[in-house]
C-alpha cells in the first residue's frame, strides 16, 4: 500500500507541476491556472467594489474577470454561491491573480493537511502508519482535482471534520454550528439535514440552523437583501441550466448524474435518482439509530452526503478523507467485518482517477463502490443488533444488587455476587468488543463506548485488545490502561 501511494502521489503531482510550469497564467493545455478560482477571485473583486447587484450577472462577472485578469477573457461561470462567499475572497482580490491563487493553494493544502492529521489522531490503529497515511492523503485523487480546479471544497472538509470532533466530545450544538457553515455548498448538507432531523438530534439541528442564518445574515448586512433573492432565483433555475452547470458529467460522482449518464430518458433517470437517494438515506438513518460506533456512523453520513447530493464534482470527494481513515481504522480492529470491505475502501479512494473513462462506458464505478460500501456498513449494523441480543443472553448483569440475566457458570455468578466493588453492573469477558452495547443500555450505564470507558470504576485482569477504546479524560488509577485499547476480564460499571 505504501509503495502504491508513493507511486500515485509522485506521478500525479509531477505531471501537474509539469503542466503548470509555464511563464503565463495559462498552462500547457491552454487552460487558465486554477480554473474555478477565477470565479471566486471575481466575486471577491465585486465585494470590494460593493457591487452586490452583479453577483448573479454572468455578463458583468465576465467583464470584471477580463478586467482583472486579461488572460481570462471570454471565460464565464454560472454564479451559484450565496452572497457571503464573496466576502471570504475579498482579501485575496486585493492581490494579483497569480499571487492570490498561490495563497489559496497554500490555504487549501494547510486545511486539508490539518483535517487529515486531526482525524488520524483519532485512529489508534493507524498511529504506527503515519507515513503511509500521509502518502495516501497526498496521493488522494480528489486532492489533486481540488488544487487543479482551485475550488473551495477544503472548507467543506473543515466543516465536516470539526463536526466529527465535536460530536466525539458530545458537543452537539457546536457540531451543528460547524455543519451549518456548509450553507455555502448547500447540496452537501442535504444528507446531514435528513439524518439528524429524522434521528431527532435537535441540538445539532438548532446549531446548524443558527450558523447558516448567521452566514446569510452577514451577506444581507453587507449587500442588503436583493442579492439573496437573486441567489434563490438562480437556484430555482438550476434544472434548466444543468448543461452549462455540468459540462463534464463524467467528473461528477453522485447518484443523480450516475443515472442521467446511464439512462437516456431524463424523467426515468430523475425517478431512479429519487428512489435510490431515499434508499441511501433510509440506510444511513438506520445506521445512526442502531450503531454505537461514531466512526462508522460518521463515515456512513459522509458517503451518503456524496451519493445523494444533487451535484457533486470530483474535487468535492475530499470530504471522504475522514471516512477513508475512520473506516480503515475500524476495519483493522474488526477482522470479522464483511468480506470485501477493505477492497471497497481502497476503490473509493482510487476510482476517481477513472472518471474520464465514463465518457465511453457511461457507468461511474465510484458511485457503485460507495453504495456497496454503505450497504456493508448497514449490514454490519444489522448483524450487530442480532449479536447484541445474543450476547446479552451470555452476560451476567447485576443492577442494584439483583441479577438481571445470568447464563454463567454458578461459581462465576457467585463471584459476581460477592464482588466488593461499589458498582451497579458487573460484566465478564464473554463480551470483549462492541457487543457490550445492549447490556449496557439495559442497565442504563452509558450511551456509547466512549461513555462506557468514562464510567469504569473497578477491573481485574486487564486484557489489551484493539476492540475497545478508552477515554483520554479518564483520571482514575486505571487511566494508563485506558489511554490505549483495553478490554477487561471483569468490569464493574457505576450506575449514573
Amino acid at each position: 500500500m505504501r509503495a502504491q501511494a508513493l507511486l500515485l502521489a509522485v506521478t500525479i503531482w509531477s505531471l501537474y507541476i509539469w503542466t503548470i510550469a509555464t511563464p503565463t497564467l495559462r498552462d500547457r493545455n491552454g487552460n487558465l491556472k486554477g480554473t474555478d478560482f477565477l470565479h471566486f477571485y471575481t466575486l471577491g473583486s465585486l465585494a470590494i467594489a460593493h457591487q452586490g447587484g452583479e453577483l448573479y450577472d454572468m455578463d458583468a462577472q465576465s467583464a470584471m474577470a477580463a478586467q482583472r485578469v486579461p488572460n481570462a477573457a471570454d471565460i464565464r461561470y454560472l454564479p451559484l454561491y450565496p452572497p457571503q462567499v464573496s466576502l471570504v475572497f475579498a482579501p485575496l482580490a486585493y492581490l494579483s491573480y497569480g499571487c492570490a491563487l498561490a495563497l489559496w493553494w497554500l490555504c487549501t493544502a494547510v486545511i486539508y493537511g490539518a483535517c487529515c492529521y486531526a482525524i488520524w489522531r483519532e485512529c489508534p490503529n493507524l498511529r504506527d502508519f503515519g507515513g503511509t497515511v500521509a502518502l495516501v492523503a497526498i496521493g488522494f485523487p480528489a486532492l489533486f482535482h481540488l488544487i487543479a480546479w482551485g475550488q473551495t471544497s477544503a472548507l467543506a472538509l473543515a466543516c465536516f471534520t470539526a463536526c466529527f470532533l465535536l460530536l466525539r466530545d458530545k458537543r452537539e450544538f457546536a457540531a451543528g454550528l460547524a455543519l451549518g457553515c456548509l450553507i455555502f455548498k448547500p447540496q452537501l448538507g442535504l444528507a446531514a439535514a435528513v439524518v439528524f432531523i429524522v434521528s431527532a438530534r435537535w441540538r445539532l439541528v438548532a446549531g446548524a440552523a443558527f450558523s447558516a442564518a448567521a452566514q446569510i445574515g452577514a451577506g444581507i448586512a453587507y449587500y442588503g437583501v436583493e442579492p439573496l433573492r437573486s441567489w434563490l432565483r438562480t437556484l430555482g433555475a438550476v434544472p434548466a441550466l444543468l448543461p452549462s452547470f455540468e459540462p463534464r458529467p463524467y467528473q461528477t460522482h453522485c447518484l443523480r448524474t450516475f443515472w442521467s449518464m446511464l439512462v437516456p430518458w431524463s424523467g426515468a433517470a430523475l425517478g431512479l435518482y429519487v428512489v435510490s437517494a431515499i434508499v441511501v438515506l433510509a440506510g444511513t438513518v438506520a445506521i445512526w439509530k442502531h450503531q454505537e460506533s461514531l466512526s462508522l456512523k460518521y463515515s456512513a453520513l459522509l458517503l451518503a452526503t456524496v451519493l445523494v447530493s444533487p451535484h457533486l464534482t470530483v474535487y468535492d470527494l475530499v470530504i471522504l478523507a475522514p471516512a477513508i481513515l475512520l473506516l480503515t481504522d475500524w476495519l483493522i480492529s474488526h477482522p470479522s467485518a464483511p468480506q470485501g470491505t477493505g477492497t471497497l475502501i481502497y476503490l473509493t479512494c482510487a476510482l476517481p482517477l477513472l472518471g474520464p473513462f465514463t465518457r465511453w462506458t457511461h457507468i461511474q464505478l465510484s458511485v457503485i463502490v460507495m453504495t456497496a460500501l454503505l450497504y456493508l456498513m448497514w449490514r454490519t449494523t444489522s448483524k450487530k443488533d442480532e449479536a447484541d441480543v445474543n450476547s446479552a443472553e451470555r452476560v451476567g448483569l447485576r443492577v442494584r444488587g439483583e441479577p438481571l440475566l445470568s447464563s454463567l457458570p454458578e461459581e462465576e455468578c457467585q463471584r459476581i455476587r460477592e464482588t466488593p466493588c461499589p458498582c451497579g453492573l458487573v460484566m465478564t469477558s464473554t463480551l470483549v468488543d462492541h457487543h457490550l452495547k445492549a447490556a449496557i443500555v439495559q442497565a442504563g450505564a452509558a450511551e456509547n463506548v466512549r461513555e462506557f470507558a468514562d464510567v469504569v470504576d473497578h477491573a481485574s485482569v486487564p486484557i489489551l485488545a484493539p476492540s475497545f477504546r478508552g477515554s483520554r479524560r479518564q483520571k482514575d488509577p486505571l487511566g494508563p490502561l485506558l489511554h490505549g485499547p483495553a478490554v477487561f476480564d471483569y468490569l464493574a460499571i457505576r450506575c449514573p
